[in-house]
């Protein structure tokens, strides 16, 4: 048993290590092709990131990338492809910061009406998906896409000044309004230069506690992974497969709203034409490169933001900055094809071991026969 488990762990870590190795080599053979040291760029980053303001900058990126990572793995684990997250957590943020640039209350009640606010709307918007699913039989993948177009253009209308938006003066972007001081979510100061590490980071951290103990340790998270692995089965043993996949979907949505939250709270204190977008996509490949582990998704989620900010600078040494976004969009392909190698590698392994026991079993009962 020690011996299953222990191969078990390698090849959980095989994949993402093979992804990450194979896309480091594709990203230093496309600097090749290129003319450019291949190795330099990485030198650039690793000594951006050794500066404290950019290592802050990684750590509140990675929170919201691993807000985002979660709302997709929740999916995942229904066997869901949740790939309305950035839909989600913007049209969110827009109606958080809406509701809480309205009303002016005690801090604590300030932030929890936003956070709530934020949670129902990405749980209703991730909702449709689900119950189109549940009763229409229509895939997620369609109708998730489908309303992130539509959440786009909602919150374009929204945001306009004849409507929600508001003009500030002597500008062409178009805000909610700024949320009250009593909206501003404490953080932890790293010095005058460095900034501070956003407050709502240490929650993002919270609720990957908070995901692997409701998967690993309650009823509900065995259900979750049940009916993600066979459906017919779990219907079988008693769960309503159907109520699992809205209720995956609200929870996904629910997650995907808190993604805003850090920048929201934390820097921005408004909603503008300039909010981070396409957030959810990075939290795709943040929970496959993670496997759909919260310790995993930590980890790719800290990765995938140093390569954001570290490579911000590397124009300034004749290295394109979209050298990062290369490299991420070869780990996405990376990661499917060792994933699936590893798969095959796995099951042939597990194919051998049984293979040897009935040999050994069948040996054993030989001697056993001739003794006699």
């Amino acid at each position: 048993m020690k011996k299953f488990d222990k191969d078990r762990l390698i090849l959980g870590f095989a994949g993402p290590v093979l992804a990450l190795v194979v896309a480091f080599v594709l990203t230093t053979a496309v600097l090749l092709a290129s003319g450019k040291n291949p190795f330099e760029p990485y030198r650039l980053m690793l000594d951006s990131a050794a500066y404290v303001d950019v290592q802050v900058l990684i750590i509140n990126q990675a929170g919201t990338y691993y807000l985002a990572a979660l709302a997709v793995a929740v999916g995942f684990r229904m066997n869901l492809f949740n790939i309305g997250v950035d839909g989600q957590y913007r049209l969110a943020a827009m109606m958080a910061a809406l509701v809480g640039a309205s009303v002016d209350l005690p801090g604590p009640l300030q932030i929890a009406l936003i956070v709530i606010v934020a949670m129902l709307v990405g749980a209703f918007w991730a909702g449709i998906a689900g119950f189109l699913k549940t009763t229409r039989g229509v895939s997620e993948v369609v109708s998730t896409i489908m309303l992130n177009s539509i959440a786009t253009a909602l919150i374009a209308w929204l945001i306009l000044p004849k409507n929600f938006g508001v003009q500030p003066a002597g500008s062409n972007n178009l805000t909610t309004g700024d949320l009250p001081e009593s909206a501003w979510f404490p953080g932890l100061s790293m010095g005058e230069e460095a900034g501070e590490i956003y407050g709502f980071t240490f929650v993002a951290a919270a609720c990957g506690i908070i995901y692997w103990f409701v998967l690993n340790r309650t009823r509900f998270g065995f259900d979750l992974r049940a009916t993600g692995e066979s459906e017919s089965a779990a219907q079988a043993s008693g769960v309503d497969a159907k109520k699992m996949i809205l209720t995956s979907m609200l929870i996904s949505g629910a997650v995907a709203g808190l993604a805003g939250m850090p920048t929201l709270l934390g820097d921005s204190h408004t909603y503008s034409l300039d909010f981070p977008t396409g957030i959810g996509f990075t939290g795709i490949t943040i929970a496959l490169l993670g496997r759909n582990n919260p310790v995993g998704i930590a980890f790719s989620a800290l990765l995938i933001a140093f390569l954001d900010k570290a490579s911000a600078s590397l124009d300034q040494f004749g290295y394109e900055k979209e050298i990062a976004t290369i490299m991420q969009g070869l780990i996405v392909i990376s990661v499917v094809v060792s994933y699936e190698l590893v798969r095959r590698y796995g099951t042939r392994r597990q194919q051998q071991k049984v293979g040897e026991e009935l040999a050994a079993g069948h040996a054993l009962k030989t001697e056993k026969e001739a003794a006699l």
